[in-house]
């Protein structure tokens, strides 16, 4: 966290509730009062941008939700899909998951054979569906699955 502004003493009553209307419960920083000020700490773009790459890998979405999405923007198959997966270990892991997280390494190597980017995908886990971008892009390519297969080596290397 970092010091966004500081209201130095002596403030009177209205510069406080001021203060902390505007910078916490508008802008949602952490007020802190010291000795010598009042002062409203926020997260650097850094942190907030880590915390909604964190946020987006807990996402998930039911099988039913993924392949939906993916015949609606493709056409493609489950059975498409899982052809594509060669070794056992993954595709165990990909047949029988109840749910699939967008955190899951798994996810990123499909959908890359796909031509999906991380974009696309994150916003497949956000919103239920492909981009409108994706879906324009890819709407024709979906009897050219590419021809090399996901394996568990893949997903370790990620």
């Amino acid at each position: 966290m970092e010091l966004k502004f500081i209201l130095n003493k002596p403030f009177t009553t209205n510069q406080k509730m001021d203060f902390i209307v505007k910078n916490n419960h508008q802008q949602g920083y952490t007020i802190k009062e010291t000795e010598t000020a009042l002062e409203a700490w926020g997260y650097t773009e850094e942190e907030k941008k880590q915390a909604e790459k964190e946020r987006i890998a807990l996402l998930s979405l039911t099988k039913r939700e993924v392949f939906l999405a993916l015949y609606k923007a493709k056409g493609i198959t489950p059975e498409q899909i899982k052809a594509q997966i060669t070794d056992t270990e993954a595709l165990i892991e990909f047949e029988y998951a109840n749910e699939y997280y967008r955190g899951n390494p798994l996810i990123d190597l499909i959908g890359a054979k796909l031509g999906y980017t991380s974009d696309d995908l994150d916003y497949l886990f956000i919103n239920k569906e492909l981009p409108a971008a994706a879906l324009d892009a890819k709407a024709d390519q979906a009897e050219d699955l590419n021809p090399s297969a996901v394996t568990k080596k893949d997903i370790e290397k990620e």
